[in-house]
C-alpha cells in the first residue's frame, strides 16, 4: 500500500523485485530455474500512470520485437484504487479496492462479497492485536518522509546558493546574462530570476 505519491514507486517495486528473489535461492545454488514466479503488488489511492486504469500489469518484452516475451516469471502489478474502466475488471476487485480505502463495517458489507468479509475480519483482528506496533511504523514512516524532504529543500537551496556565487563571479567578469545562462547550461530566465535575488539582497 502506497499512500503518499511518491516519483520512486516504480524504481521501488524493482528494488521490491531484486529483493524477493535474493529470497528464493539458497546460497550456492545456481540453477535459476529453481526461482518461483513471482509478483509485486503496489496499491495506490492515486493513478501512477494516467490512463484511467483499475490495474496495471508490466511484465518484460522485447523492445525490437514486443510480441516476444522474456518469460522470466517476474510480475508487477500497480494497482488504482479510483480506476475509471469498470467494465474491464471484475465488480468483486473494484469493491476490494474501495474497501482498502475505507476498512469500514458498512463498507464491508456493502461490497456484498463473502471473500472481502472474510478479508475485513481478519483485518479488524490485525487492528486490534498490533494497533500500537501500527500506530510505531506509521509515526516512523512520518518521520522518515520528514526528514527526507527536509534534506531535498536542503539540496535545492544549496544548488541554487552555489548557482548564486557561479553568477556574481561572472557578472564582476562583465559577461552578458545570454553568455552566464550558455556558460552555467541555464534558461536565461533563470538566470534573470537569480539576478534580481542578488540585486534584492544587495537593497537589503
Amino acid at each position: 500500500m502506497q499512500e503518499k505519491r511518491k516519483a520512486d514507486l516504480a524504481k521501488r517495486s524493482r528494488y521490491y523485485q531484486s529483493l524477493t528473489d535474493t529470497s528464493l535461492l539458497e546460497p550456492g545454488i545456481p540453477n535459476y530455474n529453481l526461482l518461483n514466479n513471482s509478483y509485486i503488488v503496489m496499491i495506490m489511492p492515486f493513478d501512477l500512470f494516467g490512463y484511467g486504469k483499475y490495474v496495471y500489469t508490466f511484465e518484460a518484452y522485447c523492445k525490437e520485437v514486443p510480441e516476444c516475451r522474456l518469460k522470466d516469471g517476474a510480475t508487477r502489478i500497480f494497482l488504482n484504487i479510483h480506476g475509471t474502466n469498470d467494465s474491464e475488471v471484475s465488480k468483486e476487485l473494484i469493491s476490494f479496492l474501495h474497501y482498502l480505502e475505507n476498512t469500514t463495517d458498512e463498507q464491508a458489507t456493502l461490497s456484498g462479497s463473502k471473500r472481502i468479509r472474510q478479508i475485513h475480519d481478519r483485518v479488524c483482528k490485525v487492528k486490534h492485536n498490533e494497533e500500537t506496533g501500527v500506530k510505531y511504523m506509521q509515526a516512523w514512516e512520518e518521520k522518515y518522509y520528514e526528514r527526507e524532504e527536509g534534506m531535498e529543500e536542503g539540496r535545492t537551496e544549496g544548488i541554487a546558493q552555489k548557482l548564486t556565487e557561479q553568477i556574481q563571479k561572472k557578472l564582476l567578469k562583465g559577461k552578458s546574462v545570454e553568455v552566464i545562462a550558455e556558460e552555467l547550461e541555464e534558461t536565461v530566465d533563470t538566470i534573470r530570476e537569480l539576478m534580481e535575488k542578488i540585486e534584492g539582497q544587495k537593497k537589503d
